[in-house]
């Protein structure tokens, strides 16, 4: 049996742990079909074994790829420590700051078989709403934790722990993007009225994504009814107090609801059966009696998880649909997408709202059916590749990318001073860097140095070029000290076009190949992480460059006024806005991230970041996956 010492100390490598397998004596989660082509799974073995030094790829292979055919997904079972996972005492835990055992805390007791859903699977609820994805990062994570200082924040990005990096001690120590809308803001923007009183919202799960949406109705003062097709769940919730009453007939049900509703009495009401039935019954109740009994409608099964065990057919029991799940997922597939917005349709076509939870050239022809795609390539890239891919991918893993200052006085004198301070500065520190990263300082020195000759200014008085980490941090603080010395506030920022602050798989993340370019973690922690660093203002947006829904975009704002307070903020956020970047980057695979966060750890001894350790054999890949 580990302690907690020896759970913080790091991924138990020399020896390797013994391979347990599944618990027989805890509950699981449904086996996963996701379909993989044989290069998604490829790269989805490579992305779990760059947990582990090459010495151990071989050994690991095999059962990881075993994992992935048998479950649809790597845990990592081998990991699962051998401890009783409950939330022990704060003074236990081996930690520098109360605040890092405070986490570990939550953390084991998210993954308690009394409270976890399926706890070898890491899911605390939701069907695959993991506390991580395997068990390699839970090690990794409870060691960020154990030496973890108040200067310090661990970054999170889906469940993987992209590093500690050095933070003012005001900051949140851990940080991790999520979101959720409530039952209250729901009738404030549907029903234009925060009296829910004899209002009814009716919406379905309560294994997978918790019991809340029943508490919330009650304290919002409406009628709440949820469906739910596992009883254990539903017993479970009305046990604690979260459903005031549970039901599995359908007809008592519709008579609670007009009860309630027509006293305008608060209700939380468990409905046992398929959330299908209870609309086409609500329906059905329309048509004979003209009377709409539902005003609000969601849905809060594991949607995003549809055909994996987040969502359950209608005419199905559990166990029969769990059957065809794994059986025949195909069949599955297609009863999941029966029926069930057929219903809701009518519903809200008579007056209920319901809500769910929940120039990028190549990528619209292809859409328009042109023949743009590129044969045995991953969905972000096309017969022709993106500037991104080959240029400019590069160049933002060696941290370089658009900085941008803004003289407020409006006076072209000063914007010619701070161009010759750019220039200055970058001159100053190229000599003591790589002949890769010289040359994109030589270029933006001609740059900054022609800039003025070619009267480019529209509007404000403002300049941008292309500098690294170090670059923009003395830069900064070199304007910052001229501000001093009595010119005029300045504003830096920089594009979205850059290192950290956009996600767009079909451009700034285009040459990002480890799977995870369609996901947006990088500008939103950008985001957070700027406003905590010191950043004057933040945005982020969706759109913007490649279009709506295709985007996410992290931005700043800071105003260098000349104090001490200005200069420690910029340094503590720019270091942050682009290290972030260089790491994320870093971890999908680019050797030059590789090196350049390598180097700036070297010169930050509180930024600590996930190093991978690239698969160095791929004849391990093949025999893995063909065994």
């Amino acid at each position: 049996m580990s302690t907690l010492k020896e759970l913080c100390g790091g991924l138990p490598l020399d020896p390797l742990p013994s391979n347990r397998g599944r618990d027989p004596d805890v509950p699981h989660a449904p086996v996963r079909t996701p379909n993989l082509s044989s290069q998604e799974e490829r790269l989805a073995l490579r992305n779990a074994l760059r947990y582990f030094p090459p010495s151990l790829h071989s050994t690991l292979a095999s059962e990881f790829a075993q994992e992935l055919r048998q479950y649809g997904h790597i845990y990592m079972y081998r990991f699962c420590p051998p401890i009783r996972m409950r939330a022990y005492p704060i003074d236990q835990y081996p930690c520098r700051t109360h605040q890092a055992a405070a986490i570990m805390h939550m953390i084991m007791n998210n993954l308690d078989p009394v409270v976890a859903q399926f706890p070898q699977e890491l899911v605390t609820y939701g069907g695959n709403g993991q506390v991580f994805s395997n068990w390699a990062q839970f090690w990794l994570v409870l060691h960020y934790l154990s030496e973890m200082t108040e200067e310090q924040t661990l970054v999170m990005y889906s469940g993987h722990p992209l590093g500690l990096f050095p933070s003012p001690t005001s900051s949140p120590r851990v940080v991790i993007t999520n979101g959720m809308l409530t039952v209250l803001n729901a009738g404030r923007r549907y029903l234009g009225t925060s009296d829910l009183a004899g209002r009814v919202f009716v919406t379905s799960g309560l294994g997978g994504m918790s019991g809340a949406q029943a508490k919330a109705a009650v304290i919002a003062g409406c009628v709440g009814v949820i469906a739910e097709v596992d009883e254990a769940p539903l017993k479970k919730r009305h046990e604690q107090g979260w459903l005031m009453e549970i039901t599995n007939d359908l007809d008592q049900c519709i008579q609670k609801i007009r009860e309630a509703k027509t006293s305008k009495t608060p209700l939380s009401l468990g409905y046992h059966g398929n959330i299908v039935d209870l609309w086409e019954r609500l329906l059905a109740e329309y048509e004979s009696t003209g009377e709409l009994l539902v005003d609000l409608g969601s849905d809060q099964t594991s949607l995003h998880n549809p055909f994996s065990g987040g969502y359950y057919p209608a005419k199905l029991s559990l166990r029969q649909a769990n059957q065809l799940m794994s059986t025949d997922p195909a069949r599955f597939r297609t009863a999941v997408q029966e029926r069930h917005v057929i219903a809701i349709n009518k519903l809200a076509e008579a007056g209920m709202f319901f809500w769910d939870y929940g120039n990028a050239f190549l990528l619209e022809a292809q859409r328009a059916g042109a023949e743009v795609e590129k044969s045995g390539a991953g969905k972000t890239e096309f017969r022709y590749p993106s500037y991104v891919q080959h240029i400019m991918g590069d160049i933002f893993s060696l941290g370089f990318g658009p900085f941008r200052w803004v003289c407020t006085s409006g006076d072209p004198n000063d914007l010619a001073q701070t161009d010759d301070i750019a220039a200055s500065v970058l001159e100053d520190i190229s000599s003591s860097v790589s002949e890769h990263v010289r040359q994109q300082y030589s270029d933006n020195i001609h740059w900054i140095r022609q800039a003025g000759k070619h009267n480019m200014v529209v509007g404000s008085q403002a300049r941008i070029l292309y500098s690294d980490q170090k670059g923009r941090v003395l830069i900064a603080l070199a304007i910052n000290q001229a501000i001093a010395d009595g010119r005029a506030p300045v504003v830096i920022s920089r594009d979205h076009h850059d290192v950290s602050g956009t996600d767009s798989p079909f451009r700034e993340t285009s040459n990002v190949y480890d799977g995870s370019a369609f996901c947006a973690d990088m500008a939103v922690q950008n985001f957070v992480g700027d406003a905590f660093r010191g950043a004057t203002w933040v945005a982020l947006h969706n759109g913007g460059g490649v279009g709506w829904g295709e985007v996410i975009n992290g931005g700043f704002g800071l105003v260098l006024d000349g104090s001490e307070e200005a200069g420690r903020r910029a340094s503590m956020m720019l270091n942050w806005d682009v290290s972030n970047g260089v790491a994320r980057r870093c971890w999908s695979g680019n050797t030059n991230a590789y090196d350049t966060i390598q180097r700036t750890m070297e010169a930050q001894r509180q930024l600590r970041v996930t190093m991978p350790f690239p698969v160095q054999d791929e004849h391990v890949l093949d025999r893995a996956l063909q065994g």
